[in-house]
């Protein structure tokens, strides 16, 4: 309007006069209200020079590690920090100067960790035979590009829940038939165990587990806040469980005020190798009926027994008698009695729509990939060569079995009875000063530094009597066993 009233002003003959006072005069006092306004005001967006000098500094600081530390959480810290375990431990140790005939003959031997080598080769000539054909397929969408790619359930292919009911059925001497869609498959029995404890038990809850148990067991419920609760048995009874002890450890739980959810059993027992009977297994289920809690049968050696006795399975007498199916499950997986701990393949078996329909769910974030899976649905449905490998595979784990046992019989050591595994539970207590955790874990120490030989030390296993070391036998060659003996003798002969 300032500028359009001059204009009319002159247009109609007004003279600059209007211009003058109409326009330019107030522009000109803008302008020098804006340049005054300019040099005496703080811009915030513009700091001074002293200030950019000052932040730089401070960055430059920052950079320097002087700014403070970014934290993590103290459950990743209790995880990134060192293991505490000789169990870990050992695995670590060998992973730095791992034992080779040939290019590191001087290394450290693995008797530390529960993985089947006995059998590798009837596995590879499988997959020699028939894996890429199954793997790249024919361009159709079920086995080619396209079915492999794409997104699939996260609890497993209905095919290989099928092939791996079968597996299972052949694995337990064909005595359990298994429902597919009663399976959960998850990348290793790993996550099955974590899943099962996070649908059955809340943080703070606990399980009855009887000791000694597998090492790794107290790292796989660590994100669940569970407690294990050790249900300690005893060599004089060859580590069998005491339902005395059971019901003792039941009832301190609770007087802590620890609310008991359920009992974990390992079947057969991973360290000793023993079995559990039928009538433990009956027992087992009146008591948690009783109490109203569930069981875990970890039954993933379930195919890779030697011995004379018979194995028998939780879900065998579940299915015999009038119990309760709700409260059981189990975890299996082919690690270990197919040989395949990389292809990670494990799975949850329940009876309970609550639990299965949490575990579907929780799959999703260990899942298998699945080209693993179309790769293993064949093989699994494969009787005639499951039922080889499994004839083959339990022969060559007795011969390997009474082989190391013999060996260490003839330089004093002693073992307890084992009818499956990878192990054999090796009694050290004489050999040990003081007759203490303190002193197992420094004969452990001198076997994996001295002997550079690794085993798993009884107090990893929270067993009870010090003294027993966990010795896995099937990473070896049966040339590599008189090696090995006299590795553990140079050092067990310095502390007799």
């Amino acid at each position: 309007m300032r500028l359009i009233v001059p204009l009319q002003a002159i247009l109609q003959g007004r003279g600059a006069g209007g211009l003058i006072f109409g326009s330019i005069i107030p522009c000109a006092l803008f302008y020098f209200l804006q340049l005054h306004l300019k040099r005496h005001r703080t811009d915030k967006h513009n700091p001074p020079p002293s200030d950019t000098i000052r932040r730089s500094s401070s960055r430059a600081e920052f950079l320097l590690g002087r700014g403070g530390s970014v934290g993590v959480s103290e459950r990743g810290g209790v995880l990134a920090g060192p293991s505490g375990s000789a169990y870990y431990k050992g695995i670590e140790r060998v992973a730095e100067d791992p034992f080779d005939r040939v290019g590191n003959p001087h290394g450290v031997i693995q008797l530390g960790l529960a993985e089947n080598r006995l059998s590798l080769d009837l596995i590879q000539k499988w997959f020699r035979d028939n894996g890429e054909r199954l793997l790249v397929g024919n361009g159709d969408n079920n086995v080619g590009i396209n079915g492999n790619a794409a997104y699939q359930p996260l609890d497993g292919l209905m095919e290989l829940k099928v092939a791996m009911a079968t597996f299972m059925h052949l694995a337990m001497t064909k005595k359990v038939s298994f429902d597919p869609s009663q399976l959960v498959l998850t990348c290793s029995a790993t996550p099955s165990f974590e899943i099962l404890c996070f649908c059955l038990a809340d943080p703070g809850n606990g399980f009855l587990i009887p000791a000694p148990y597998y090492p790794g067991f107290d790292r796989d419920i660590v994100r669940t806040g569970v407690e294990l609760i050790p249900v300690h048995c005893y060599s004089t009874d060859n580590f069998s469980l005491s339902f005395t002890a059971l019901d003792q450890a039941y009832n301190q739980a609770k007087k802590r005020g620890v609310r008991v959810r359920g009992i974990i059993v390992t079947n057969p027992s991973n360290p000793t190798g023993s079995l559990l009977s039928r009538e433990t297994l009956y027992n087992l289920l009146d008591f948690a009926m009783e109490k109203n809690i569930h069981i875990i049968s970890d039954e993933i050696f379930a195919g890779s027994t030697y011995g004379d006795e018979e194995f028998v399975s939780l879900l065998e007498i579940v299915e015999s008698e009038d119990f309760d199916k709700d409260r059981v499950h189990m975890i299996y997986g082919l690690s270990k009695d197919l040989s395949l701990p990389g292809f990670r393949v494990g799975c949850i078996y329940s009876f309970n729509e609550s639990v299965l329909a949490a575990a579907r769910k929780l799959a999703r974030f260990s899942s298998i990939s699945v080209p693993t899976q179309h790769l293993l649905v064949p093989m699994l449905s494969d009787e005639q060569f499951i039922l080889v490998y499994m004839d083959t595979n339990k022969k060559r784990l007795r011969q390997m079995h009474d082989s190391v046992v013999s060996g260490l019989k003839k330089i004093g050591i002693d073992c307890a009875k084992s009818e499956g595994g990878f192990y054999c539970w090796v009694d050290m207590s004489r050999f040990i000063r003081p007759c203490d955790e303190k002193g197992e874990l420094e004969l452990w120490d001198k076997l994996l530094t001295v002997a550079k030989v690794n085993l798993t030390p009884g107090s990893a296993c929270h067993c009870a009597e010090p003294g027993w070391f966990r010795c896995c036998f099937t990473t070896l060659a049966e040339e590599d066993i008189s090696f090995v003996i006299k590795r553990i003798q140079k050092v067990v002969q310095s502390c007799g």
